[in-house]
């Protein structure tokens, strides 16, 4: 398959056709962040890299068979001050980038990725632009992180993974292991029940984050939360004691407990990548290049759906 990457990152869609099975003849990536560049060379030396997305020239990628990329959510997010709301802005300036891309390599199949929070006026502009709608996959059903996105993409039959119920607690070093999980449950879809979970043990539910206190003031780096759930989504925030990860009260074997922020390779771990894969770069370009990155899982699940694949 050849694949053209736009907005690739630390290259979570080569590591998701991997882990799909699925042989990448070529694989070429638009991406500026030279931080996010170096890690994805370190995993995957034969990616060719092509820069900027504002000069690219996407016919010689012509008949490719995948386009996948989700541009920066920055101007769009809820998260930020004064979001874009409309298009026309910034924000829909780097998307309409992707829409440029699809259209002059002819590439057969797309996958396009954005947060779940931008406005619904911006959704719908999306949809109009890629002609289909939507899928809302939550990341929580393939991982111990609650990150809800927006799937827009052409391959057919696309449906929601199954629950693999893994917790924060699974993950984490230096925890005490899962034990209950009964007061922080919701469910993630109409019907699924509290019974059918704790008593048959069958993935109807997912645990929310659940907020336990704050440290300092009530701002998202100073929230403390408990490992007894999910993890709230990585984000590339800077600054406060939590940023990027959220600050967590972990129990100790010995009974004691730390509060603390997540370490980078839990966040590889909630992004289902390889424990190590981003420990070329510092800690803190990291954490970055993990909260902009994509959950491997979900990705690898959307394209086991290819014809062929």
């Amino acid at each position: 398959m050849r694949v053209l990457s736009l907005f690739d990152g630390i290259s979570c869609g080569r590591a998701a056709l991997e882990r799909a099975g699925i042989a990448a003849e070529d694989y070429s990536a638009f991406e500026i962040d030279k931080y996010a560049i170096a890690v994805s060379r370190r995993n995957y030396p034969g990616i060719r890299h092509f820069g900027n997305v504002f000069e690219g020239d996407f016919k010689q990628f012509k008949n490719y068979d995948l386009l996948i990329g989700g541009s920066p959510c920055t101007y769009w997010s809820i998260a930020k001050r004064g979001r874009e709301t409309e298009v026309g802005g910034e924000g829909w300036r780097l998307f309409m980038e992707y829409v440029r891309a699809l259209r002059e390599s002819g590439a057969e199949w797309f996958l396009y990725e954005n947060n779940y929070s931008i406005h619904q006026q911006i959704k719908d502009a999306i949809s109009c632009e890629l002609g289909v709608q939507p899928i809302i996959i939550n990341s929580a059903l393939v991982s111990a992180q609650t990150r809800k996105r927006c799937y827009w993409t052409n391959i057919p039959n696309v449906t929601q993974p199954a629950d693999k119920g893994i917790m924060l607690a699974d993950i984490i070093d230096n925890a005490v292991a899962w034990t209950g999980k009964s007061y922080c449950l919701t469910a993630n879809y109409g019907g699924a029940t509290l019974k059918n979970t704790l008593e048959r043990h069958q993935r109807t539910m997912v645990a929310e984050p659940v907020r336990i206190g704050d440290i300092g003031s009530s701002g998202q780096a100073h929230r403390v939360y408990s490992v007894h759930g999910k993890s709230i989504a990585l984000s590339t925030g800077q600054g406060g004691q939590g940023s990027g990860t959220g600050l967590y009260k972990i129990d100790l074997p010995d009974g004691d407990y730390i509060i603390r922020k997540l370490y980078p390779v839990e966040c590889e771990r909630l992004q289902t990548l390889p424990d190590g894969y981003t420990d070329c770069v510092s800690n803190a370009q990291r954490y970055k290049c993990l909260g902009n990155g994509w959950t491997v899982d979900v990705i690898a699940h959307i394209l086991q759906f290819l014809p062929n694949s």
